[in-house]
């Protein structure tokens, strides 16, 4: 858990820096700093996405299925709106003028914990006892964690959390789920990933408001695709040949 630990300290520290600039800065330097995330943001999903997407045993279908698939589940479970209740709640107990909680929560959570890094990071701190990824995406998601801190306010804190219980997670069960994260399941996982980072950019934008958090559960359609419907389908063409 050392990596982990490193890494949600760093993002932890990187947090009060960035509340320390954003008290220091004029609402023109603090929309402009907005627009700078945004376009970011923008940038690295699109990277992510069409990364993934270039690579010869991309699935150029499975991304879209994954999205309706996992958007029909997020909206019925609107997990939206409970992100945004949960903010609201927060923000009632803070009363400091934060007006959107959840926007800088989910932002930070998918920047930190969507992609190879962190997967691969934390299989390594738990298989092998490496850290060194860990401790390269440390130093990264401090930096981060300050620009967004500035822009997105307090809500980043909480991104802190998840990377603790996510990474935490799969560091202590690495064994038992090093066979389930396959090279398939990581790519198209990082791809799905890239687009909802996409998703929190365009909203950041202001170009138009998309509800990012009900597309999560597209995340773990990969994983059933690869690790069920495939080896079912196999079965059955096996049987009929």
């Amino acid at each position: 858990m050392q990596g982990t630990i490193v890494n949600t300290l760093a993002i932890l520290g990187g947090c009060i820096l960035g509340v320390a600039l954003r008290n220091g800065l004029s609402e023109r330097f603090k929309n402009i700093i907005m627009q700078a995330i945004g376009l970011s943001v923008l940038f690295i999903g699109m990277t992510s996405a069409i990364g993934g997407l270039l690579k010869p045993e991309a699935e150029p279908i499975l991304f879209i299925v994954s999205m309706v698939i996992g958007g029909i589940i997020g909206e019925a479970l609107d997990i939206e709106k409970k992100l945004d209740s949960f903010g609201r709640f927060l923000q009632s107990k803070i009363g400091n003028g934060e007006h959107n909680i959840s926007q800088g929560f989910v932002t930070a959570s998918l920047i930190f914990c969507v992609g190879t890094m962190a997967i691969i990071g934390s299989l390594e701190s738990g298989l092998q006892k490496n850290h060194n990824m860990l401790y390269a995406k440390s130093v990264l998601d401090g930096i981060t964690s300050i620009i967004l801190t500035s822009s997105l306010g307090v809500g980043v804190f909480l991104s802190a959390a998840a990377v603790f219980v996510y990474q935490g997670s799969i560091v202590l069960f690495a064994s038992v789920i090093e066979p389930y994260l396959t090279v398939d399941v990581v790519r198209e996982m990082s791809i799905i990933g890239g687009i909802l980072i996409c998703g929190i950019g365009i909203t950041i934008l202001d170009l138009m408001k998309v509800k990012t958090a009900n597309f999560l559960p597209a995340i773990l359609v990969p994983a059933v695709y690869y690790l069920l419907l495939i080896p079912v389908f196999s079965k059955i063409l096996v049987c009929f040949h």
